[in-house]
């Protein structure tokens, strides 16, 4: 009933920066939340950020204060710009909602179908 579409994900040398994108539409009647997870190879998947709707923001500690999510006005769509990328933060990123599709229905999690976000010298 959800989908998700994100973008951004691209080669970039490190110190450099990318910026995602994540949109969502599809029968959603209300978004909890939406954000990105990581997998890295080898590594477990991560939580990288996300933002309620009621617009608080958490990040993982490897973050450090690089990148920001933000909702766009539409409220179905979020930007995590990335800033002084690593070689670490090499992965494949992965947009998340956490959503319902009916007024009093459960929340599901959907994923979008992965970005690869490569930083190397």
């Amino acid at each position: 009933q959800v989908q998700l579409v994100e973008s951004g994900g691209g080669l970039v040398q490190p110190g450099g920066s990318l910026r995602l994108s994540c949109a969502a539409s599809g029968s959603i009647f209300s978004i909890n939340a939406m954000g990105w997870y990581r997998q890295a190879p080898g590594k477990q998947r991560e939580l990288v950020a996300t933002i309620t709707s009621g617009g608080s923001t958490n990040y993982a500690d490897f973050v450090k204060g690089r990148f920001t999510i933000s909702r766009a006005n539409a409220k179905n769509t979020v930007y995590l710009p990335m800033n002084s990328l690593k070689p670490d933060d090499t992965a494949v990123s992965y947009c998340y909602t956490h959503a319902r599709t009916t007024t009093s229905g459960p929340f599901y999690m959907y994923w979008g179908q992965g970005t690869q976000v490569t930083v190397s010298s």
